[in-house]
């Protein structure tokens, strides 16, 4: 049973924070009124303790000044006929690394353990999350690792259905810490889910998904293995010479299907990525310059081919954009 606690915040006594001087004052018979002066300065002194979004308490001013405004930051792009720095500096070696790892990070029944839950549910969060992440302007890497931390979680822990969308939201603001560089506010986070739920229960079930994955969240995900097998096949086309129509958004997109359908949990993301492209490589009319040709990957470009054709009106909506 999911259990969510509360945290007691306890705000310090007034005037009980810092390290001041006591300073002896000289007896007077009438006391001065407080000159302007000093008024400032007891006002300064004056502190507000709040909990901030990483659960530790910080000092602010009485009167904070606004949340700054999120700008969007592109990710660098390299020009045309040329391949990204970290890619050739050591792509191969984060890929069989990533691919070692995999095995491990991949929750393939997530819902066996889970009698409140359904597919269904865990589509509807994933969706949500999909969006979620598009709005806050998050990168598609902290979307997939958001969606396999809720899968790993309910591996571990059962969790009641009123709770699931607590769940997901945990997910995605840990991924973001781990991703991002700013992750989103926990007040803003909240305010998506209607304000169902409180600061305090969201950073308690935040420290509980970390007990229970052990700290762990440098799993491979969906987006690391298509960013990779992009980079390879473009490399293999300005080696060969011969021309790629490589659409990574369009393979992206498909990959969010894929993400929100739990029929794909069993497979893993390496082979998702690569079916992928090859589907993307099959529908802009152009060849498959990949290695993945085992019966697996088949499969799954198969089942990916259905999925599209399922959601044919939106993908054809994102290509024309």
């Amino acid at each position: 049973r999911c259990v969510i606690g509360l945290i007691r915040m306890v705000a310090p006594a007034e005037g009980g924070c810092g390290s001041g001087t006591l300073h002896r004052r000289t007896p007077t018979t009438t006391a001065a009124p407080p000159s302007d002066r000093q008024k400032a300065r007891r006002r300064k002194q004056k502190f507000m303790s709040k909990l901030c979004d990483s659960g530790f308490e910080e000092d602010l001013a009485p009167s904070p000044s606004p949340s700054p405004v999120r700008i969007e930051v592109l990710p660098l792009r390299p020009h045309a006929g040329q391949l990204p720095t970290w890619f050739l500096q050591y792509g191969d070696i984060g890929y069989r690394i990533q691919k070692e790892k995999e095995a491990h990070f991949h929750p393939c029944r997530s819902l066996e353990q889970q009698p409140q839950l359904t597919a269904e549910a865990r589509c509807t969060l994933v969706s949500w999350l999909i969006s979620l992440h598009k709005y806050l302007r998050l990168s598609f890497e902290s979307c997939c690792l958001a969606v396999n931390i809720v899968d790993r979680f309910l591996v571990s822990t059962p969790v009641a259905a009123d709770c699931f969308q607590l769940v997901g939201a945990a997910a995605l603001l840990l991924a973001s810490k781990q991703v991002e560089v700013c992750s989103p506010r926990i007040s803003h986070l909240l305010s998506f889910c209607c304000d169902a739920f409180t600061k305090e229960q969201l950073c308690n079930l935040e420290c509980l998904i970390l007990l229970r994955l052990n700290f762990r969240l440098d799993a491979p995900t969906l987006a690391f293995f298509l960013d990779y097998y992009t980079n390879y096949l473009d490399a293999s086309r300005l080696e060969s010479g011969c021309r790629f129509p490589a659409d990574s958004s369009l393979a992206q997109k498909v990959c969010e299907l894929s993400l929100a359908d739990y029929a794909f949990n069993k497979y893993s993301p390496s082979v998702i990525a690569g079916s992928a492209l090859w589907l993307t490589s099959d529908l802009m009319g152009g060849q498959w310059a990949g290695e993945l040709g085992s019966h697996l990957a088949l499969e799954c470009k198969d089942k990916l081919k259905l999925l599209v054709s399922l959601n044919k009106d939106m993908l054809e909506t994102i290509c024309t954009l």
